[in-house]
């Protein structure tokens, strides 16, 4: 397809663009896609305008700030009684906006952040962007019969949020296997999102607010399951935060685990929103659902890590293991004695690869420097001790 066609017909064909030689075009494709996914969330959908101008932006004929400028004076020369243009206003300014976040690299794992991410996400769209709510919440949940989640009392938010991000950075991931792992990560998502300290918006901002952080872990997050399975993320998130002591049902965290299983080892569990439905009907059950969720998947887990190993990177893991070391002690590790050579064929692709990062990655020179490996870099080892 023609690029004049793209852009004229308002059309986005994001796997041609994900099959582009340039790795930035990938990756602005990825993200766009993942802006415009989320949007189902909350029933939205963009408009061809927005497809028409993310095609421009990922082509590279303007910038990602062009193209949240582009959307912006599009509505403000909009007759305001226009409904159709007022029901896809929010979804293209945010997902313009969301856009823009995932091709950042910055990122603080802080509530500051986290409050940040809202304000830009949603700035233009809500006078209220980036405020705490004032008022306690309840939702009726399709998933769990009208019945609701428990969410954070409004006067706690902030204290809880801070807390609950205080204990994730104090948690250590050393030891963990990959599947222990990814249980204390929907752990803390869940935890994170029954905060919902924002009127609207929490879902949205909970995603991207994960996606930065896991690749500050090194993880290359698969962006397509929040393009093609928001709906399901969100309903997870419910289920694994409802409680019904009357009805016999405990928070269940397992269709979560399916998520992000598929999201960081690129497994393909099957992820139906039905399965997720407080008694369904018989037809509707899924017989070995206990069983696929509650399984390990260690005999997989171990053949996909695999794969994103270089021979360099494997030895760099077992020599580091669980420590932090220095340089000259990982010259001794690997038996190596030439120290660009080091730096060049092993640290520095390891880095680039998420998978080993500094004690003091704000000051590379610092004396006392040393390496260790990311919680990436951690799964991969557990793995690799699996296979041998």
């Amino acid at each position: 397809m023609s690029k004049k066609n793209i852009q004229q017909e308002g059309y986005l064909d994001f796997e041609a663009y994900e099959r582009a030689k340039e790795p930035h075009t990938r990756q602005k494709a990825s993200d766009w896609r993942t802006a415009i996914g989320l949007q189902d969330v909350d029933g939205l959908k963009v408009s061809d305008y927005l497809k028409q101008t993310a095609a421009k932006h990922i082509e590279g004929d303007i910038t990602i700030d062009e193209a949240r400028d582009i959307i912006r004076d599009y509505y403000v020369s909009k007759d305001s009684h226009n409904r159709p243009d007022i029901e896809t206003e929010e979804a293209d300014k945010v997902s313009a906006n969301i856009a823009k976040l995932l091709n950042e690299k910055s990122f603080s794992f802080t509530a500051g952040e986290f409050f940040n991410i809202h304000r830009h996400l949603f700035e233009g769209v809500f006078k209220h962007a980036g405020e705490i709510r004032p008022y306690d919440i309840t939702k009726k949940e399709w998933v769990l019969r009208g019945d609701t989640v428990l969410y954070g009392r409004a006067d706690d938010i902030r204290m809880a949020l801070e807390y609950d991000i205080q204990q994730e950075r104090e948690f250590e991931y050393k030891g963990l296997s990959t599947d222990e792992m990814i249980a204390h990560i929907c752990h803390f998502v869940s935890l994170l999102w029954q905060n919902h300290p924002f009127r609207e918006g929490n879902t949205r901002t909970t995603a991207v607010f994960i996606i930065k952080y896991l690749r500050s872990c090194g993880f290359k997050v698969n962006n397509d399951l929040f393009a093609h399975n928001s709906w399901y993320f969100r309903n997870a998130l419910v289920r694994a935060n409802y409680r019904n002591l009357a009805k016999g049902i405990d928070p269940d965290l397992s269709f979560l685990k399916l998520f992000f299983h598929n999201l960081l080892l690129g497994e393909h569990n099957e992820l139906k929103n039905r399965y997720m439905l407080i008694n369904p009907p018989e037809e509707w059950k899924k017989k070995d659902i206990n069983g696929v969720a509650d399984r390990t998947s260690t005999e997989q887990v171990p053949n996909k890590l695999a794969e994103q190993v270089s021979d360099a990177e494997r030895k760099l893991l077992i020599s580091i293991g669980e420590q932090e070391l220095s340089m000259k002690q990982i010259m001794e590790a690997t038996g190596k004695k030439h120290r660009p050579s080091l730096l060049y064929n092993y640290i520095e692709p390891a880095i680039k690869d998420g998978i080993v990062t500094l004690l003091y990655p704000d000051s590379p020179r610092h004396p006392r420097q040393k390496y260790k490996l990311t919680v990436k870099g951690l799964a991969l080892l557990h793995n690799l001790k699996m296979t041998h």
